[in-house]
């Protein structure tokens, strides 16, 4: 099945560049800055205020927080994050996913474990440490949680960094009924999209120059492979938009800017909920 709305597509300007690093403990599928002049963390403790329900998670000897809102009995997402971490754009994400029709229960797992990214070379380092082999069981783990705690089906959403995991997830977690991956495709070396066995929804901005990860020619490589496996599918490319289009709080939007991706289109991110609602509620309900 292939939706895509690449309409008038220009090329765009690499103005960054990714490596070909394998997602291990310890190196991430793209880079964006060279150096560190600083690095610091702080908790989620402070943060998990009302409506999130913190709970903790066990996978063999480890054990990972994760945040919880919306209905008890109702179809579970994970919610998985940016580089940044578990930070405010995430759970405003989780919280939008727990208000749609006709109700969903959001999970968000830490996976940095309690870690923040506070600026572009944080989010970086915390991304280059990241498990990623681990970041998938995490998925899986709390995929589990969902089932054994009231919901029936299980689907993965994630943006960035989440978005590659989400994708990963339709090959590597069973667990997954339905996934919607923004802005992200995992490494060969992790997944193969070609293998993907759950139903998988994708979204794009045109002007994403996130060779490689993100931009035009990975979405279309994306839908290439999602073709090959035999899974319905949906790629979706937005005119006019760059990465992380979705982070429209007045924070994200200044973080945004300070990244240099100053695009505004309200009607794009609206029109992705809308898709995201049709395309979960379609695999999720019992």
């Amino acid at each position: 099945m292939l939706a895509s709305a690449a309409l008038n597509l220009r090329s765009s300007s690499a103005s960054r560049t990714f490596s070909k690093a394998l997602p291990t403990s310890t190196a991430a599928p793209f880079s964006l800055v060279r150096t560190l002049s600083r690095f610091s963390v702080r908790s989620m403790a402070d943060s998990a205020a009302a409506p999130f329900k913190k709970i903790q998670i066990h996978r063999g000897d480890t054990a990972f927080d994760a945040y919880v809102v919306g209905k008890e009995d109702a179809p579970g997402i994970v919610v998985l994050q940016e580089w940044w971490g578990v930070d405010f754009e995430i759970k405003n994400h989780a919280m939008k996913i727990s208000q749609l029709a006709p109700g969903f229960k959001a999970l968000i797992p830490d996976l940095y474990r309690g870690k923040v990214g506070l600026d572009v070379a944080e989010a970086q380092h915390l991304m280059d440490g990241l498990d990623w082999q681990g970041a998938v069981k995490d998925i899986q783990a709390s995929a589990n949680w969902l089932k054994a705690n009231g919901s029936k089906k299980v689907g993965v959403t994630g943006f960035c960094l989440g978005g590659a995991l989400s994708i990963a997830s339709s090959v590597l977690v069973p667990e997954v009924d339905a996934v919607v991956a923004f802005y992200g495709v995992p490494s060969s070396e992790l997944a193969d999209p070609a293998k993907a066995k759950a139903p998988v929804q994708a979204h794009f901005g045109e002007l994403d120059n996130y060779v490689g990860f993100s931009d035009v020619g990975a979405a279309k490589s994306l839908e290439e492979k999602l073709k090959a496996s035999g899974i319905l599918y949906e790629v979706h490319i937005y005119p006019g938009n760059g990465h992380a289009f979705m982070n429209r709080s007045q924070e994200g939007v200044k973080r945004r800017k300070n990244m240099g991706l100053p695009d505004e289109d309200e009607a794009a991110v609206q029109l992705a909920w809308s898709r995201f609602e049709s395309w979960m509620t379609r695999y999720l309900s019992a």
